[in-house]
């Protein structure tokens, strides 16, 4: 198994460098053991037709903040599964990602997340989602 990456400065420097994650705005906000949660401020670009936040990047946020949560706990993931429930329109100034393992495992680490909008202080809770993430060996 790959060594822990539990450090809010690892997770982040591991953000750095996805050249997606930079395009988006997505910025890590808390990293521990098994958590992560991120960050990406709105922008036009990442509408759909109607004007929310376009559906992809909601599975990407929810994809992303999972994999940061595994990677705490077992170093690098790659994800082989996920799911995701959109429950109302993605709308706010800003999108939250709180990500959590539910179980890790030598091989696969499941996950957990919710997708908040975040609008004048508020948060809203837009989509939840589910991962299967396979160990990358070292």
């Amino acid at each position: 198994m790959n060594a822990p990456t539990d450090s809010l400065a690892t997770i982040r420097a591991i953000n750095d460098t996805a050249a997606f994650n930079r395009w988006c705005g997505i910025e890590v906000a808390k990293a521990d053991a098994g958590e992560a949660e991120i960050v990406m401020p709105w922008r036009g670009e990442v509408a759909q037709y109607a004007g929310f936040l376009h559906a992809g990047l909601i599975g990407a946020l929810i994809d992303t903040a999972c994999g940061f949560a595994a990677a705490s706990l077992v170093g690098r993931v790659l994800a082989s599964h996920y799911s995701v429930n959109c429950l109302r329109p993605a709308i706010g100034e800003r999108f939250i990602a709180r990500a959590r393992v539910i179980k890790p495992g030598k091989t696969q680490v499941f996950t957990a997340c919710e997708l908040f909008a975040e609008s004048a202080g508020v948060e809203k809770l837009v989509a939840t989602g589910e991962t299967i993430l396979t160990v990358v060996p070292a």
